[in-house]
């Protein structure tokens, strides 16, 4: 329990840390949200004044910022100039987006990923372990968005899945099995891109965590024991590589979660890419400091559900932890 407890607490030291440099990176920052209105003749320096003290950006930095940490103690993460809201509701809308994306892709990652890496880990050296290390290498030297350029233009020109967007025309006049088959067909184009971008690297850790458990002297006994090659890799190598692998978990999910940020503004996916990018563009600060808190957020979930894993699954954490006590 204090394992978790103290992953806790660095999870929020680093929420907090990621929020006061967010804070002062975009003071850093040149221009504001009401610059161009300086420009308008029509609009007096006095009207730009008070809109300034409206929103509080007249006040010191240390201000604003405790000023918006008790905003998102209270749940609303401050209040959005550019869509006159509160930032809360812009994020969650999006947010439920994002992590269907990424949490459906991260799925399917580690679906084709373990038993593909333990297949080629069996078969070091033939033919399928090097065909799937020049896949691997392809896929890892290739850029994200050279990958999501390449699929989005085979998507228009063949026009096998729909581009850009969520949801169709008409879609709230679908029936529930309608409205999740167009969600699914949308999905498509984004979570290959993602699942593309990431399997090569998840494969190949697992790969090389499956092969030194191969090479084990109680897997050489097994095998002369002569059990199974499939019941081999999956009821005793596999276990065993279960921790490295759950360690790379947290990392993974990071990367994806990253990686969709990018994929969705290229793929036209509503998530927090296109929110975070517009919200830069237009330069309303709050919108983009809550976007990039709740990006980390995700990211440090992800972490956390990786040591919960790796607590139920490594007993050697549970002894330390009772050893200490």
């Amino acid at each position: 329990m204090k394992y978790l407890l103290r992953r806790l607490l660095r999870a929020a030291l680093l929420l907090i840390g990621v929020s006061a440099l967010c804070f002062l990176f975009t003071e850093m920052a040149p221009g504001s949200f009401f610059d161009e209105m300086r420009l308008n003749p029509q609009i007096s320096p006095e009207t730009v004044t008070a809109l300034r003290a409206r929103y509080g950006l007249d006040q010191p930095l240390i201000v604003r910022y405790s000023r918006w940490m008790a905003s998102v103690v209270r749940g609303d993460f401050g209040y959005s100039i550019a869509y006159n809201s509160p930032v809360a509701p812009l994020l969650w809308t999006r947010a439920k987006n994002t992590l269907l994306l990424t949490g459906t892709a991260t799925f399917l990652v580690w679906l084709i990923a373990v038993p593909l890496a333990a297949w080629t880990a069996a078969s070091h050296g033939r033919w399928l372990d090097k065909a799937a290390a020049v896949v691997s290498s392809v896929l890892i030297s290739v850029p994200e968005i050279v990958i999501a350029i390449a699929l989005l233009a085979l998507a228009v020109r063949t026009r096998l899945v729909p581009v850009g967007g969520m949801r169709s025309l008409g879609f709230q006049e679908f029936s529930t099995w309608g409205q999740i088959q167009d969600i699914a067909q949308r999905m498509v184009l984004p979570t290959a891109v993602l699942v593309l971008s990431s399997i090569a690297v998840v494969e190949r850790h697992v790969r090389a965590s499956v092969l030194e458990v191969l090479q084990m002297p109680y897997i050489q006994a097994a095998r002369g024991l002569g059990i199974s090659r499939t019941r081999l890799l999956f009821r005793y190598a596999l276990p065993v590589a279960a921790n490295p692998a759950i360690s790379l978990f947290g990392f993974s999910l990071a990367t994806l979660l990253s990686g969709s940020l990018l994929v969705e503004v290229v793929t036209g996916w509503p998530g927090l890419g296109p929110l975070i990018l517009d919200a830069t563009l237009s330069r309303d600060l709050l919108l983009v400091i809550g976007g990039v808190l709740l990006s980390a957020l995700f990211m440090v979930a992800g972490n956390f559900i990786a040591d919960v894993l790796l607590l139920a699954f490594d007993p050697r954490i549970r002894t330390g932890e009772s050893h200490a006590n």
